[in-house]
């Protein structure tokens, strides 16, 4: 429980002051680029001060000076800050629209021009979210998207939503895939403990959807370069 004390702790030492002085400036001049970059600090610091260590590989197949569309595999609640602050510039991403209702948080989730989703199975609530991405592409910011959905809850792949793959035939965006091993160990699905460990980031070669005759096509080819780098037992 040490790990998970130190973990929180840190979080919230350093994210009150740092929300009492970058939301209101982010707020005012309308540039959430110092909002968006002391935050992802504020995970490293944390991830650092907890002992939990992040592994990178492939960060120079990543596209330079093109917004991309980042799919990754989710197997625990330590994905997102183990992974955002190892993207190259900003990227927004999909999250639960409850999320935008915290107080404080969700304010600086709108600032930071991240997407809510609903997961009613509304065909309208995915075109809003499809829309609100392919706006936030046009303006140069990346999207991280876990395409499964959900976490998985052994680490086991699980079957890719379509919503993402939607957005990448329409936006014509560079798809890169991404394999996460290593955080279902440190922190399970349905477990509140964190534990020491090491997080496993890899990032592969750009997908263009222009090259793939379907949207099926192009989600096969994004689950077979995510699976390549998970342990054997993942890749189911």
């Amino acid at each position: 429980m040490i790990v998970t004390f130190v973990l929180v702790s840190t979080y919230l030492i350093l994210a009150v002051p740092a929300a009492i002085v970058f939301i209101p400036l982010a707020a005012i001049t309308g540039n959430v680029g110092p909002l968006y970059n002391v935050a992802q600090l504020i995970s490293r610091a944390a991830f650092a001060m907890a002992g939990l260590r992040v592994e990178v590989t492939g960060l120079e197949r990543v596209p330079r000076d093109v917004a991309c569309i980042f799919m990754s595999n989710h197997i625990s609640n330590l994905d997102p800050p183990a992974l955002l602050p190892r993207i190259p510039g900003r990227t927004s991403a999909f999250l639960k629209r409850s999320l935008m209702r915290v107080p404080v948080l969700g304010y600086g989730f709108r600032l930071g021009e991240f997407i809510p989703v609903d997961r009613d199975g509304r065909v309208e609530s995915a075109r809003e979210s499809t829309a609100a991405a392919r706006h936030i592409l046009a303006k140069g910011v990346h999207i991280t998207t876990f395409v499964e959905g959900t976490r998985s809850p052994d680490g086991r792949m699980l079957p890719f939503k379509k919503g993402p793959f939607y957005l990448a035939i329409e936006a014509g965006a560079p798809c890169v895939p991404v394999s996460i091993h290593g955080t279902e160990q440190m922190m399970a699905k349905g477990s509140a403990r964190v534990r020491p460990g090491t997080a496993h980031i890899v990032f592969h070669e750009p997908l263009y959807p222009r090259n793939f005759a379907s949207r099926e096509d192009l989600m096969e080819a994004v689950r077979a370069a995510i699976a390549s780098d998970l342990p054997e037992w993942m890749r189911s």
